[in-house]
C-alpha cells in the first residue's frame, strides 16, 4: 500500500489574496487566461507554473527565478513543520443540489508501473511530457496537485473536522475553496494511515504522476539515493465514495466521416430516435433514456439506445460502446470534450463532422474498475470541480 505523508507545505503569505492568486489547472487554461490571470495580481501562480516568457528552457529557468524571489521576499512562505492539508469545496452541482466534500493534500508514494498501491483508473491519450518535466527539474517542485481516490472506507470521518484554518477563494464558476492545516500529531498518523491502508486511484492528473515517476528517477541515477523528496508527489487524496465525488462526462468530437455515415454504421447496435435541437437539458436526457446522443451539424440528435446483443464483453461505459462502435467506421479522428453546449458549437460551427453525448460513469463502475485491476478508455470521466493551483505547493529541495 502506498506511504502517504506530510509537508512542510509552502504557501502564500496571509498579505496575499487567494481569490487573486490561485489559478485553475495548467492544463484547462489559454495564454489568454493566463494573461487574464497576470493582469489580476503579477504573484498569481500561474507567472511559475504557466511561464510564458519565450519558447526553450529559457522559460523554467524564469519560472524557477521567479519562486525563489517570491521566498526570499516573503510572497511565499514555508509551514514550520510537516503538514497535511484539508482541502473543502462547496458548490452546486448540475442538479441544483448543494454540496460539500472534503479531501486531503499530502505527499503520495510515486511507485513505478503496475507495481500496485497507486493505481490508474483509465488508459492516457499521447501527451508531450516535457514542458511539466523540465518546469519540475528547474523550480524543484510540485506545483499542481494529482487527484487521487482512496479505497479506505472512513477516510472522510477522519477529515470533517476543520483544521487550522489557512484560507480560501472563490473560482469563476462559483465554487468556494477552503483549505485548512493539520499539525496535530496524532491526527497526522490517523490520516496517513488510513489513506495507507488501502490502494489509491488517480482520478485526475495521470501525466503528472508519469513525470514525478520520470523526475523520482533521475534523482535515483544523479544522486544514488532513493530517500529523497521525489519518492513522493502532491497529492490530493478523496475517499472513492458518492457524496465525496462530482463526475461528469466528456463527450466526444467526430471527424473525418460526415454524420449520416456514422448513422449507417452505427443503427445495427443502437436502436435509433429522433432528439430534437440539443441543448443543455440533453445532459439528463441522455441518463433518463440510456442513451448516447449522436449530434447533427444542424445542431439536432439522434438518441441511440445501446442494443444489448450487440456489445458482447463490452465494459458497462458508454465511453466503452462507442469505442466499440467505431471499430466499424474507417478513417475517423476522435477528439474530446467536456459540455452538451461546447459539443454542439464545435459540430454546428464545422470543427466537428459529429458529436456524440455520452453519460457520466457511475460510482460503482468507478469502484469496480479499480477492484477488477482495469482500465476504462482515454477521457472516461470528468472529475469536478477542479481543484486550484497554488493553494499548497511541495517543494523537492528540502
Amino acid at each position: 500500500m502506498p506511504r502517504f505523508e506530510p509537508f512542510p507545505a509552502l504557501r502564500y503569505s496571509a498579505d496575499e489574496s487567494l481569490d487573486l492568486v490561485a489559478a485553475p489547472p495548467y492544463d484547462v487554461i489559454s495564454d489568454a487566461d493566463v494573461k487574464a490571470l497576470l493582469d489580476l495580481d503579477r504573484h498569481n501562480i500561474v507567472a511559475i507554473d504557466v511561464p510564458r516568457e519565450a519558447d526553450g528552457p529559457g522559460r523554467y529557468d524564469a519560472a524557477a527565478r521567479r519562486m525563489h524571489d517570491w521566498l526570499a521576499s516573503g510572497v511565499l512562505v514555508a509551514d514550520a513543520e510537516p503538514t497535511f492539508t484539508l482541502y473543502r469545496m462547496q458548490f452546486t452541482d448540475e442538479s441544483g443540489a448543494e454540496r460539500e466534500t472534503v479531501g486531503v493534500m499530502g505527499g503520495l508514494e510515486v511507485v513505478d508501473e503496475g507495481a500496485g498501491g497507486v493505481l490508474p483508473h483509465e488508459r492516457t491519450t499521447p501527451k508531450a511530457k516535457t514542458d511539466r518535466l523540465d518546469l519540475t527539474i528547474a523550480t524543484k517542485a510540485n506545483l499542481s496537485p494529482v487527484w487521487g481516490l482512496s479505497l479506505a472506507g472512513g477516510l472522510t470521518d477522519l477529515l470533517r473536522e476543520p483544521g487550522e484554518a489557512v484560507g480560501s477563494c472563490i473560482d469563476e464558476n462559483g465554487v468556494t475553496h477552503i483549505v485548512e492545516r493539520v499539525a496535530e500529531p496524532s491526527r497526522v498518523q490517523a490520516i496517513a494511515a488510513a489513506v495507507g491502508a488501502a490502494p489509491v486511484v488517480i482520478a485526475d492528473g495521470h501525466h503528472r504522476y508519469a513525470i514525478s515517476r520520470t523526475y523520482r528517477d533521475e534523482q535515483r541515477r544523479s544522486t544514488g539515493r532513493n530517500d529523497l523528496p521525489s519518492e513522493l508527489t502532491l497529492t490530493y487524496v478523496g475517499e472513492l465514495v458518492a457524496e465525496q465525488l462530482s463526475v461528469a462526462a466528456i463527450h466526444r468530437l467526430i471527424q473525418g466521416v460526415p454524420g449520416w455515415a456514422l448513422l449507417e454504421s452505427f443503427a445495427p447496435l443502437f436502436e435509433m430516435s429522433p432528439a430534437g435541437v440539443v441543448g443543455p437539458a440533453h445532459a439528463r436526457e441522455v441518463v433518463e433514456r440510456g442513451a448516447l446522443c449522436l449530434v447533427h451539424p444542424d445542431g439536432h440528435g439522434t438518441f441511440m439506445v445501446p442494443r444489448p446483443d450487440q456489445f458482447p464483453g463490452v465494459r458497462d461505459l458508454d465511453s466503452a460502446r462507442l469505442e466499440h462502435a467505431l471499430t466499424r467506421v474507417p478513417d475517423f479522428e476522435l477528439t474530446y470534450q467536456h459540455g452538451v453546449a461546447n459539443v454542439v458549437a464545435a459540430v454546428t460551427s464545422g470543427q466537428a463532422a459529429a458529436g456524440v453525448l455520452l453519460r457520466p460513469v457511475s460510482i460503482d463502475e468507478i469502484r469496480r474498475t479499480a477492484d477488477e485491476g482495469l482500465l476504462m478508455p482515454p477521457k472516461s470521466t470528468f472529475f469536478s470541480p477542479k481543484l486550484r493551483t497554488g493553494l499548497v505547493i511541495r517543494r523537492l529541495d528540502v
